[in-house]
C-alpha cells in the first residue's frame, strides 16, 4: 500500500511543478522577444543601439549608479534604471530618437 502512496504523491507534486514552470518560461520568452525586437529595430535602423543611447544617457546621470537596462517593445523605448543616495530613478528613452521621455523616482 505505501508504494501506491508514494507514487500518488510524487505524481501530484511533479503535475503541480509543471504548471508552474509554464508561466515561468512564457515569461522568460517574452523578455527575450522584447530583446530580440530591439535588436531586429537597431539592425534595420529604425531605432537606435542600446549602447548608443547608454553613450547618450549615462553622462547625463553624474553620480549615479547605473543599473541595467529594460526595453519595450510596444513603446518602443528604453527604461534605464540609476541609483544614486539610496533612491532609484527610471529614465524612459525613446529608442527612435534617443530622447528622454520620462523620469520617475
Amino acid at each position: 500500500m505505501k508504494p501506491i502512496v508514494a507514487f500518488i504523491s510524487a505524481s501530484i507534486a511533479a503535475i503541480a511543478l509543471s504548471s508552474v514552470a509554464v508561466p515561468a518560461a512564457a515569461a522568460q520568452d517574452q523578455g527575450r522577444g522584447d530583446q530580440g525586437e530591439a535588436r531586429r529595430e537597431a539592425e534595420a535602423g529604425t531605432q537606435l543601439k542600446l549602447r548608443e543611447i547608454e553613450r547618450r544617457i549615462l553622462p547625463q546621470m553624474q553620480g549615479s549608479e547605473y543599473l541595467g537596462p529594460a526595453y519595450d517593445s510596444t513603446a518602443r523605448a528604453y527604461r534605464l534604471k540609476f541609483i544614486k543616495d539610496g533612491r532609484v530613478t527610471y529614465v524612459d528613452v525613446d529608442a527612435r530618437t534617443g530622447r528622454i521621455i520620462g523620469r520617475s523616482r
